[in-house]
Order: C-alpha cells, then structure tokens, then sequence
C-alpha cells in the first residue's frame, strides 16, 4: 500500500503529526519526531592565562621572596626553611636526591606534600635499608598510594643506596658531591627566573658520575634542582630574602 505524508503539523520542539495518503480509508494524523539539525556550536573563548611570575613576589609579611612558592604556606615555609641553604649531612642530601628523581616530570609541591608518606614507605631513607631491597618490598611501594608509585622511579632508590654506600666507603657521599663545587656553595645573582638554567656543566659532570655508579633518574636537570635545594649553588633571585641569608649560611662549609 502507498503512504504519502501531505503535511506535517508541529506541536513543540521536535514533534510533530503527519497527515497520510493512501488508497485506503481516511486514516488518522500519527505522531512523529521532528529532528531539526544541529546548529554549529560556537567554542567558548579560551580567557588567556596569567603570565608566571618571574621577579620577587612581595608578601604580606613584608618579605619579598622568590616567586615560584606563591602564597601555598606549605611551599613557602620550604622557600624560607630548606631550600638553597647549604646542606652538609650524608643522609639528608640522599634523600633529597632520591625525592628530586621522584620528582621528574611533576612539580615539587607534589613531592612535598607527600613527603612524611615517603619517610614511611622508605624505611626512613636508610640507605643500608633500601639497598638491601627485594622484590616484596618493591612490589609493596607499588601498592602504596600515598607516594608516587612509578616502578622505575621506585627500583631507583636501591641503586642509589648502593651508590651511596660505596661513596661512604670512599670518603662520604656529602663530600664528593659537594667537590663538584670544591666545597662551596657558587652564588648566583638572577633578578629573574628567567635567567635561571636548567642545567650546567657541573651538574652534568655530576650526573655522568652518578650514573657511572649506577644510579638512574639523576639526569642533569634532576641534579641542577637537587644542587639548588641543598644549596650547592644559591639561585634565590638577588632581591630575594633568603639570598643574602643563604650566603651567609654557606660560609659555615664543614671543610
């Protein structure tokens, strides 16, 4: 039987009744969905972000500091208390260097703020602890979520346990990597981030050594930010509080 639609009657959006034509008896109108195309979306305008700082930030405590901390307590009291202040201790400089490893590819905050979880999960950093590590242990720092669980990051730690004992055995560890910079912190005096490397011939004399070792994850990059928070070298931009601060501190070298 042939149906023609003579004419279509809406009632709302999208619906509607259609009118048929047939050889047979006068039918009554049925309903039918309407479907009214798709009008182009206009995309949102994307509002630009703000530039990163990049001179001193002033504080309302009337300090001026380096602008990277912003105003996150947490990231500021580690801006005033630890980092660029020479660190001399075998032990503390171990742990920064693995938590900088940790660090690749995310931002310090993130290290930070999970830092008490790492203590815990690595037996307090000791490296005759981690370099004894078996595969139990490991598979254990993979199911804990309150550190980064990245396998490679984590099977790291041992290595440079091991690495670190040997340069116990040699003299101490604190001491060959601080001959990198013959003992002293190197002053730098950026007045902008911008300035600030990412990476330098010591710390990539530094990282060939580390790796010769057998340690991983201690690439330039990592080693120039673990130079910058032990204070191998001070980058607090000059107009900074804790610059000249920092100096000062550096001229307590235990050797």
């Amino acid at each position: 039987m042939a149906v023609l639609v003579t004419a279509i009657h809406a009632v709302g959006p999208g619906v509607g009744f259609a009118a048929l034509d047939h050889d047979g008896p006068p039918a009554p109108l049925r309903e039918i969905t309407l479907r009214t195309p798709a009008m182009p979306q206009t995309p949102k305008p994307q509002s630009p972000k703000p530039p990163r700082p990049i001179h001193v930030h002033a504080h309302a405590d009337g300090l001026s500091r380096c602008p990277w901390p912003g105003e996150d307590p947490l990231y500021v009291a580690y801006h005033d208390e630890e980092w660029g202040a020479p660190e001399w201790d075998n032990r503390a400089l171990f742990e920064k260097l693995i938590l900088d490893g940790f660090q690749a590819g995310l931002s310090w905050i993130t290290i930070l703020r999970k830092r008490d979880a790492f203590r815990a999960a690595f037996d307090g950093f000791e490296p005759e602890k981690i370099a004894r590590y078996k595969p139990a242990k490991l598979a254990a720092l993979m199911d804990n979520p309150g550190i980064v669980r990245n396998r490679a990051k984590i099977e790291s730690a041992p290595a440079l346990a091991r690495a670190y004992l040997e340069l116990q055995a040699q003299g101490g560890f604190a001491r060959h990597l601080w001959g990198f910079v013959d003992g002293r912190p190197l002053v730098n005096h950026w007045r902008s981030t911008r300035e600030v490397p990412a990476e330098t011939a010591i710390s990539q004399k530094m990282s060939k050594d580390l790796k010769a070792r057998g340690a991983n994850f201690v690439g330039p990059t990592i080693v120039y930010a673990f130079m910058q928070a032990v204070g191998m070298v001070n980058d607090h931009l000059v107009d900074c509080c804790r610059h000249e601060a920092c100096v000062k501190l550096g001229e307590a070298a235990p050797w």
